[in-house]
């Protein structure tokens, strides 16, 4: 395999490597660290209703093909009051209605169209609990927003955020919806989904205290637990605890969870199978480029395990991250937030190759147990292509960043151990991020018949640099011949929106370009595989990986 020289560009942030200055990787496949839990299998997204349009129909398959095991998917807005059309940060069902004397109306048409359009597809709905149908707010007008890039995010908080007149009927829509779910589904389906109460109630996503927030949880988990006694319920997806409002907020839930006073019972305690909460990172514009903030993202992270950690009754509890981002508003595009321009190309799927695992690293720190990190990142039915939304396809093109989910999909087993001096500490990434030299990060596993390494090159800005020569070493093999496939996501493969700016960027593609950039968006090969032989169970792959380019390596025997 040919090895590209370094580029030693001025102005660069970081520290360039010397030239023909190699990284040693070693893995030792004969060391395992303990099972490979995929968390990245989780995905999510606020316009419940793309789920069963062309092109979300097309990407949830894809997404669940992806992966080894059940994807769990998390959608806003599924007891919303409307009439089904989809728009930006917008959504809904009409699942509960009440006729003139206000005895409740109950139609599950659309969700079952939703959760149906996941099951076909072997995922399973991480049902979330929300938001308020119309005629149970206590502001029941104005109710819809007509929010669009752009415009002040506040607007959106309206008469769906706010809390219900009577708790009761609330409880009761939501112990039908479950009833309805079992009769359904059957009860063994429903027992494997997740059931979890709202949004972001630390935020205006709940117009209402704290206190009413813990009343709506307790009255929900009563609920869900009285029509299915072994469903799964937890809470309360509050955003990001790298924040103290938030991280006191999440503190004071799981006490009240924990030893409170229980709204509906009178007795200590709510149920809680799983806690939720959302970490997020945080993006800037400098001189015309994207300089990222994956520290926010992971400050995040410590600091939830933290919380959870803290509580001996809840440390063994399954965490979900209900969203992991490297920002905040999918529906922003980087046609009006230059600092989300990131989103198309190479800078979204290497910060994805590189923070996934810090999640489980930091669980580890933690000693917590963690489940999953939803991606809040699905795609936006009839946009321009390639707009800068945080998507993971564009008019169903699939961005570089699935094509790293696919790899993430092809690790299976137990991890196993790796030394590499070149990938930066978590202490240095929570202090700071990756702002001086770059972070060349593997990770790898070992199943019956394989080992998978994943390497990254990850810089927090997109300013150009060199790229990092890789001398990979593998231990812990089989005796004789081995099969080696090298897998790229970089500028020149599995990368649609390279392709499609070298076609001119056409917004109309004829069908002829449009199979063409349905291609390059698909996981490809560096190389062809190769065959070759393991000495003494040893093994090496040299190669060189532009910055923001992600290789696997997978071994197979």
């Amino acid at each position: 395999m040919t090895l590209r020289s370094p580029l030693l560009l001025s102005g660069c942030v970081f520290l360039s490597l010397a030239y023909g200055q190699s990284i040693a990787i070693q893995v030792d496949a004969g060391k395992p660290t303990g099972p490979l839990k995929p968390v990245w299998s989780f995905l999510g997204y606020d316009e419940p209703n793309y789920t069963y349009m062309k092109d979300g129909r097309k990407l949830l398959s894809e997404f669940a093909a992806a992966s080894s095991v059940p994807v769990y998917v998390r959608a806003h807005s599924l007891l919303v009051t409307g009439d089904g059309v989809a728009a930006l940060k917008w959504g809904s069902t009409n699942a509960y209605t009440e006729d003139a004397n206000g005895k409740p109306i109950y139609d599950w048409t659309i969700v079952d169209r939703i959760i149906g359009t996941y099951l076909e597809r072997g995922m399973k709905p991480l049902v979330q609990i929300g938001f308020m149908p119309q005629a149970l707010s206590t502001k029941p007008e104005p109710y819809k927003h007509n929010w669009k890039p752009g415009d002040n995010y506040n607007d959106i908080y309206l008469g769906w955020a706010y809390p219900p007149k009577d708790y009761a009927k609330w409880a009761e829509l939501v112990y039908q919806w479950v009833r309805h779910s079992v009769e359904k589904y059957g009860k063994a389906e429903v027992e494997t989904w997740l059931w979890e109460v709202w949004n972001e109630p630390n935020i205006p996503y709940w117009k209402g205290t704290p206190e009413e927030y813990h009343k709506l949880y307790d009255y929900s988990a009563d609920a869900v637990k009285r029509a299915l006694p072994s469903a799964k319920i937890g809470g309360a997806d509050s955003t990001g605890p790298g924040n103290a409002q938030a991280y006191k907020w999440m503190r004071d839930y799981l006490t009240h969870v924990v030893s409170g006073r229980n709204y509906v019972t009178g007795k200590v305690g709510s149920p809680l199978d799983f806690v939720s909460f959302h970490a997020k990172g945080s993006p800037k514009f400098v001189e015309g480029r994207v300089v990222m903030g994956i520290e926010n993202q992971l400050r995040d992270l410590d600091k939830g395990f933290e919380i959870v950690a803290s509580f001996p009754e809840l440390k063994g509890k399954p965490i979900v991250i209900g969203e992991s981002d490297p920002e905040g508003c999918a529906a922003c595009s980087s046609r009006v937030y230059a600092n989300n321009a990131y989103r198309n190309g190479v800078m979204y799927s290497s910060y994805t190759a590189t923070v996934m695992p810090r999640h489980l690293e930091l669980a580890a720190r933690h000693g917590v147990n963690l489940l999953g990190a939803v991606t809040w990142a699905f795609e936006f039915e009839d946009q321009p292509y390639f707009d800068g939304f945080r998507d993971l396809a564009t008019n169903g093109i699939d961005k570089p960043v699935l094509n790293v989910f696919r790899m993430l999909g092809m690790m299976t087993g137990q991890r196993v151990a790796v030394t590499n001096g070149a990938a930066a500490s978590l202490d240095s990434m929570l202090a700071g991020g990756v702002k001086t030299t770059p972070d060349v990060h593997a990770f790898a596993s070992r199943d019956t018949n394989s080992v998978t390494v994943m390497v990254s090159n990850y810089h927090d800005s997109e300013k150009p640099g060199p790229a990092a020569q890789i001398d990979l070493g593998i231990a812990g093999l089989p005796g004789g011949r081995i099969q080696v496939q090298h897998y790229r996501v970089d500028g020149e493969f599995s990368n649609a929106f390279e392709v499609w700016k070298k076609m001119g960027s056409p917004q109309q593609p004829t069908p002829q370009q449009y199979t063409q950039l349905e291609r390059s968006g698909q996981l490809q090969l560096l190389e062809s595989p190769k065959w070759i032989q393991a000495q003494a169970g040893k093994a090496r792959v040299e190669f060189s990986l532009p910055l923001h380019g992600v290789s696997l390596i997978r071994l197979t025997w």
